[in-house]
């Protein structure tokens, strides 16, 4: 019986080299120069560090641009809402990296799928939605489906078995 998973996962290299690549353009740029910004990971948590707010705010938008050349969707960032407040005048803000889909966007999804009275099965294990159905293409119906409704977690569609 033909199946695929859909799951929401950041290459981990991947983030790191966009993370390496921000700090190598913000100690570059002109407009940094002299101030104390950059970004710090460890693992799936971001640590943004700058001057003021407006700083901050650049180095954030710098480092979407570099995960964005490096293909990874900037909807799986969690950035707080608010900076805190560092030694002296600095400040910093948290960046989450979400990896997996979330219980209740992983019910979303199932409802979806059951709703769309197409012949597959949805099953949750996990962080993974498994899709699985008689024929190849209810299940490229299923993929299309997702692409179209869910817009506000990035999606992959692996291991398509036959």
């Amino acid at each position: 019986m033909p199946s695929f998973d859909i799951v929401s996962e950041v290459d981990k290299q991947e983030l790191k080299n966009a993370v390496d690549q921000a700090n190598k353009e913000i100690a570059n740029r002109f407009d940094f120069k002299g101030s104390d910004a950059r970004v710090e990971q460890a693992d799936y948590v971001l640590t943004v560090y700058a001057d003021d707010d407006f700083k901050l705010d650049q180095v954030r938008e710098v480092l979407t641009g570099k995960l964005t050349k490096r293909n990874i969707d900037v909807r799986c960032l969690d950035i707080a809402e608010k900076s805190e407040k560092v030694s002296g005048n600095k400040v910093k803000r948290q960046v989450t990296v979400r990896n997996g889909i979330e219980a209740e966007v992983a019910k979303r999804i199932v409802k979806l799928i059951k709703d769309a009275k197409l012949k597959v099965t949805a099953s949750i294990q996990g962080e993974t939605v498994r899709v699985s159905g008689a024929k190849r293409d209810t299940l490229q119906e299923v993929i299309a489906l997702a692409r179209k409704s869910v817009t506000d977690v990035p999606l992959q569609f692996i291991n398509f078995r036959d």
